[in-house]
């Protein structure tokens, strides 16, 4: 096994005059890798599960657990499980959000946006699974992190199709440099 060393694999990052540096390792891209394949599967597999269970509802989870738990954000989930459209809305948004979110990171496509929502789902399961007995940070929160981590490396571009699609020429130019907005979703 080789590894190499390179300035690609430094990295800095400022935010409020706050300026964070770090260097890491060339194994780092098999760690990334096996991050989002592991979101992936995950996502894909609670997914496929829900879309293919008939029956599958959020409204009693959202009315009976997470608008009971004692989460600060209890008003909010009451009313999400209690307003029909937004049940309804849900009832298609989780399975089929997990469903793609999951295939987006296993094939790695798309997977900065498929990682957004994976933390964004990860956020409201955070609060609609509320405990704290054991401190602020549970596995919800740190998949959140995971998918956070994921788009920050741009996982897509490992052994991904990101890759692919960033280097696609239309008119002569490749796709990003063209759209350089696509960033925002690809990698």
């Amino acid at each position: 096994m080789a590894t190499t060393t390179s300035r690609a694999n430094e990295f800095e990052s400022k935010i409020g005059g706050l300026t964070v540096r770090g260097k890491a390792h060339s194994l780092s891209a098999w760690f990334v890798l096996a991050l989002r394949l592991m979101m992936g599967y995950a996502f894909l597999h609670a997914g496929l599960t829900k879309v293919l269970e008939s029956g599958w509802a959020a409204d009693g989870y959202l009315v009976h657990a997470a608008a009971t738990n004692g989460n600060p954000l209890g008003g909010m989930f009451l009313w999400m499980g209690t307003t029909d459209w937004f049940v309804a809305f849900l009832n298609v948004a989780v399975p089929w959000g997990e469903l793609l979110i999951g295939l987006g990171l296993i094939v790695g496509a798309l997977v900065r946006l498929a990682a957004f929502f994976g933390a964004f789902m990860m956020l409201m399961f955070y609060f609609g699974n509320w405990s704290i007995e054991h401190g602020v940070i549970n596995g919800d929160f740190a998949y959140m992190l995971v998918f956070l981590a994921v788009a920050a490396f741009g996982a897509g571009r490992i052994v991904g199709l990101d890759a692919l699609i960033e280097r696609y020429e239309v008119g002569g130019e490749a796709l990003v440099e063209r759209y350089p907005r696509l960033e925002y979703v690809l990698g």
